[in-house]
């Protein structure tokens, strides 16, 4: 019996190894978006719907612990790549911004990220320095004057490559970067597997960035630059295709539900012009985390879009299926993993236990630290309670913020005295990044405000200036709010003088500020009066729509907005949010 055993034994191996090798591959890939150099957590996070009145909230994010996170995704199948979806600097707290964010660039070389599309956020600071980013090479003079090739007193530039399909330098006529990117996958047998990552940035670039950001540079259209490359790629003996996209959606589910409920925004119609052949595109850009596996909200079901969020708080684990013979992707598995930190309270810790920090990147970025926190550090207010932003705890109410409030009086105290003469201030919706919180990062007690909590409210250094519009034309400046797309979440940060009612029961476009119902200083604003309003230089220069200001006359130079907001704290401290009743919404 004992020799059948063994003859059997020996049959079936033999039998298998005559068998032909699987004929599918899986790999795995992990996608971040939206990092802007968030090296450091800043905020906690809700993971599920909670009662408002007593949220359950775990702290989450860090380059760390997301190199943790990333790595422990890596050990699940060694056939695995780490890509973006832009803006992974740009906007960035103080330990990344005061060195033109070569720490973030030399973290996620060592997180081995492979390739990324570029963000609009990458332009914040022109063509030049983008390239710098790209191949190295030292820069004098950061945000505030600090040198940048702190480590070493080198800076080699991205070891990960950025794809820019869509993004013509006008001086070449060529991509500014590749369009895109192939990586070989091996299959059981030892056959090479190709796919192709094609990375592109929404076409409205140049309408969110300050016009020097772009000079020189012309954003086509996304779908079309996609799938021009198609035959060029597939000449190359490679028909898996994955787009990385700097454009999203928001949903009104969890982070990590497939039901992708309520899905709307600007990524759709981009998804449904792409060939059908694509079947998974990794997506950013709102800062909203989603997954959505049956292309819902799109005319292809069969295509798989996903985005992580931001700040490095979530990463996107997908499982890719390779079909071995056609060199083709036949399905797309995957969630939204958390990024959770050990840097707060975590009431969830038995269920949802925090990551360990990764050694070497925790030194990277308390080298860094150690030299931005002086400045960061500083105090420079207090506040009594938190101060939000629209989207926290506002996405179906007026689009009024406390914390836009704030900035919008700021700039006007900053501007009001000769020769500006300020009366009325703004800040657009997107401009406003983080809350103020009572329990701020570096804070030395409850309710202390720092230099770099401050910082990250608006982390752009835009130059104020205050011009003469007329009271038409501020009525416009508000209509304006709606005309490429709704901006109900957050609309514009107005100052206190300023009162109005908009429609939402009017279609995006129209013009949804309900007629007589703007007021200055309680009274109906005069449409033939002057008006003396102070904004940034990005929104002077049309950006995110706001056309009318470059119409404005008599425009008087101010500061840096983030010296507006530190003095506008100091100067009214202990500062407490700003009641919501500068906006009102019918319907």
């Amino acid at each position: 019996m004992r020799i059948i055993r063994c003859l059997l034994v020996v049959l079936a191996a033999g039998f298998l190894g005559a068998m032909p090798p699987p004929t599918q591959l899986t790999v795995k890939l992990i996608a971040i978006n939206d990092l802007h150099g968030y090296l450091e957590p800043t905020e906690t996070f809700a993971p599920f719907p909670s009662d408002p009145h007593h949220p359950v909230h775990i702290p989450i994010g860090g380059a760390a612990y997301l190199a943790t996170e990333i790595a422990q995704l890596r050990a699940e199948n060694p056939q695995n790549l780490l890509v973006g979806a832009g803006d992974m600097v740009g906007a960035s707290p103080l330990t990344s911004a005061l060195f033109h964010d070569e720490p973030t660039i030399q973290a996620l070389n060592a997180m081995g990220l492979a390739f990324t599309s570029v963000g609009n956020h990458e332009f914040d600071e022109g063509k030049a320095e983008l390239l710098r980013k790209q191949h190295g090479g030292c820069r004098p003079g950061g945000t505030v004057g600090v040198d940048t090739c702190v480590i070493g007193g080198t800076f080699g530039g991205a070891t990960f490559q950025y794809l820019a399909a869509n993004v013509i330098d006008e001086a070449t006529h060529q991509t500014l970067f590749p369009p895109y990117a192939i990586t070989e996958f091996t299959a059981p047998g030892g056959k090479r597997v190709g796919v192709a990552f094609v990375g592109v940035v929404l076409r409205d670039t140049p309408s969110i960035v300050d016009v020097s950001g772009t000079r020189g540079l012309t954003f086509t259209d996304e779908a079309t630059a996609v799938n021009a490359l198609l035959p060029q790629i597939a000449a190359r003996g490679v028909h898996a295709v994955v787009v990385l996209i700097h454009q999203g959606i928001f949903t009104n589910v969890g982070y990590d539900d497939p039901s992708c409920g309520g899905a709307k925004g600007d990524l759709l119609p981009v998804l449904d012009k792409l060939d059908p052949s694509i079947r998974l595109v990794i997506s950013g850009h709102t800062h909203w985390p989603y997954i959505c596996p049956s292309g819902q909200g799109t005319t292809n079901p069969r295509v798989f879009y996903a985005s992580a969020g931001r700040y490095g708080q979530l990463v996107s684990d997908l499982d890719v299926t390779l079909d071995v013979a056609t060199d083709t992707i036949v399905g797309v598995h995957g969630h939204n993993d958390l990024v959770i930190n050990d840097r707060a309270p975590n009431p969830l810790a038995s269920t949802m236990p925090a990551l360990a920090p990764d050694p070497a990147i925790a030194a990277l970025v308390a080298t860094y630290h150690a030299k931005s926190a002086p400045l960061v550090n500083r105090p420079i207010g207090r506040i009594t309670a938190d101060i939000p932003k629209a989207d926290e705890h506002d996405r179906n109410g007026t689009g009024e913020s406390a914390m836009g409030d704030v900035i919008a009086d700021a700039r006007v105290a900053e501007t009001s005295k000769p020769p500006a003469l300020a009366t009325l201030g703004f800040i657009n919706g997107g401009g406003i990044r983080n809350a103020l919180r009572l329990n701020g990062v570096g804070a030395t007690a409850p309710g202390i405000v720092t230099f770099g909590e401050a910082y990250n409210v608006q982390p752009f250094g835009d130059d104020l200036t205050t011009e003469t519009l007329t009271g038409a034309q501020v009525e416009q400046l508000l209509n304006e709010q709606w005309t490429r797309g709704s901006a109900d979440s957050e609309l514009l940060g107005i100052s206190r003088r300023l009162h109005y009612t908009w429609d939402a029961s009017k279609p995006d476009g129209a013009n949804k500020v309900v007629p007589g119902s703007v007021l200055v200083d309680g009274r109906p604003i005069d449409p033939n009066a002057p008006y003396r309003v102070t904004v940034d230089d990005f929104m002077l220069g049309g950006g995110d729509g706001y056309v009318v200001l470059s119409h404005g006359t008599d425009r008087v130079p101010g500061p840096v907005d983030i010296t507006a907001l530190v003095d506008y704290l100091e100067a009214n401290t202990p500062l407490a949010p700003p009641p919501l009743d500068r906006i009102t919404r019918l319907h």
